[in-house]
């Protein structure tokens, strides 16, 4: 059992290495190879001098050839020596900066829609059918449907600016004052939350109701076992399989940037709000570096998430491409 996990661990990891690799291939092919042009004009920004655009060719080796200006990109992006062209700050710096603004949203936010999502997925499908039920279908419905800078347009406005109830906009450190820390990241969190609530809960309603068909579960209730116990043990713990792989790659794509539009709303300066204004600014290099981090934090929470999923249901771990 500790040696085929073993072995699951290691081919995910191998098979994580070889995802980055190709990631970083195309992220480097999509911004200074297939475009027509030249590279440097696109990363010297939108009025670029001569002076400008040469010192950019000479320093990332667009005359080189292309085996070479990738090394040149990886070497910069792990290094921590890529600089914005538009403002001359290190763009791994500035990730780094605007990191714990993007976690915090993202963990709290997590942590609220996994909430949720669990609870009103486990109630409809104990209550499928009735009014109930219908009714947060249909409120499910309506949260997958609105955009989340609409959501946080209208929380921000109403609850912030309109009430007075909470801060409509901006960030403050949690070591300051953890208090006004919490009240400014409520709305964002609400508002980053709400669809994945929608969703996630009908995903999580359809696998119960699904799971409680299987032989196992009718197994489990011709043995005595208590209807808490089978929906516990058996039901839900097989049920959230699929949504914890959904939550592995959804939180990792709000970490890597995902959350532009809701840090841009509130105003929280987080990573995806500094992607937002580098895509407006044309900055090429920290567009690359968001890009790539992004791509880290989605494969990396993918493969976590893979090992947590072999870990509940032994089946899924594969020696020589079968089932054990």
């Amino acid at each position: 059992m500790r040696s085929s996990m073993a072995r699951f661990v290691v081919r995910r990891l191998l098979s994580m290495l070889l995802v980055l690799f190709a990631v970083s291939v195309i992220v480097f092919l999509i911004f200074n190879v297939l475009p027509n042009g030249d590279p440097a004009v696109r990363m010297a920004g939108k009025i670029p001098t001569e002076n400008q655009v040469e010192a950019i060719r000479e320093e990332w080796g667009f005359n080189e050839p292309l085996y070479v200006q990738y090394a040149t990109m990886m070497k910069k992006l792990f290094s921590g020596d890529m600089v914005s062209y538009f403002t001359q700050l290190n763009v791994t710096e500035e990730i780094w900066k605007g990191l714990p603004r993007t976690l915090a949203l993202a963990v709290g936010a997590a942590i609220i829609w996994m909430a949720f999502a669990i609870a009103l997925g486990v109630y409809s499908a104990l209550h499928a059918g009735r009014i109930s039920d219908r009714l947060l279908t249909v409120l499910a419905l309506i949260g997958i449907s609105m955009p989340v800078f609409w959501i946080g347009a209208l929380l921000g406005y109403y609850l912030g600016y309109k009430a007075g109830i909470f801060p409509s906009s901006g960030y403050v450190e949690f070591l300051d004052s953890p208090t006004e820390w919490l009240w400014h990241l409520i709305l964002p969190w609400f508002a980053l939350s709400i669809l994945f609530i929608g969703f996630y809960s009908r995903v999580l309603r359809s696998d119960i109701l699904e799971t409680m068909g299987e032989d196992y579960v009718r197994a489990a209730r011709a043995k005595g076992l208590s209807e808490r116990r089978v929906l516990i043990r058996h039901v839900l713990r097989n049920s959230l399989i699929p949504v914890i792989t959904l939550w592995g790659l959804d939180f990792g794509a709000v970490i890597g940037g995902g959350a532009i539009l809701t840090e841009t709303v509130f105003n929280l300066q987080g990573v995806g709000q500094y992607a937002a204004d580098a895509i407006h600014q044309l900055d090429l290099p920290p567009i690359m570096a968001v890009t790539m981090f992004g791509a880290f934090f989605i494969v990396v929470l993918n493969a976590v998430v893979d090992i947590a999923y072999a870990a509940l249901d032994p089946r899924i771990r594969l020696e020589g491409g079968e089932r054990r």
